[in-house]
């Protein structure tokens, strides 16, 4: 259950704060989406920009599990520095991610719009299928709903110039 959800009388404010006292706690927080009819559910971190990161989002992963990647790949970020655009990264007993500067993040991130404007940026952490196969590949099998990929892919935008 989500917290608005479990403090139906709680005002946005109140969710604000809660929001940034996790950030304060562990440097950020991760607000999940659930699924919308067709619509699948996505995640994203709040808190990133503090450390001069992008936001990370990811799409169309369940809501128990797309926080556990968030959070490992903010952690790297956090000591590592930021991902690149184009990278593709073997994760450990979980998919294969390629990272792919959002586009406009402020139509997707809007807890984090709330806290840093408009202007934050944000990069989508897009996943393999459990046959490797991507979102904009033949065959690819997500879940319902698919897996929108929020920007453009670093070997498209090279092509394209």
């Amino acid at each position: 259950m989500c917290w608005q959800c479990d403090h139906p009388e709680a005002a946005r404010s109140d969710y604000l704060v809660h929001v940034r006292d996790c950030i304060e706690r562990c440097g950020w927080a991760v607000q999940t989406v659930e699924r919308s009819g067709p619509h699948p559910p996505w995640s994203y971190t709040v808190g990133l920009t503090e450390y001069e990161l992008p936001e990370l989002v990811v799409t169309g992963m369940g809501v128990t599990r797309a926080p556990d990647l968030l959070n490992d790949v903010a952690e790297h970020a956090v000591h590592a520095g930021p991902l690149r655009h184009g990278e593709q990264i073997p994760l450990d007993g979980g998919p294969q991610i390629e990272v792919v500067r959002v586009t406009e993040p402020s139509a997707h991130l809007l807890t984090a719009v709330e806290f840093y404007g408009a202007g934050l940026q944000a990069v989508q952490l897009v996943h393999a299928d459990d046959r490797g196969r991507w979102p904009w590949e033949v065959g690819y099998r997500g879940v319902r709903g698919g897996q929108p990929v929020l920007g453009v892919r670093a070997c498209e935008s090279t092509s394209a110039a």
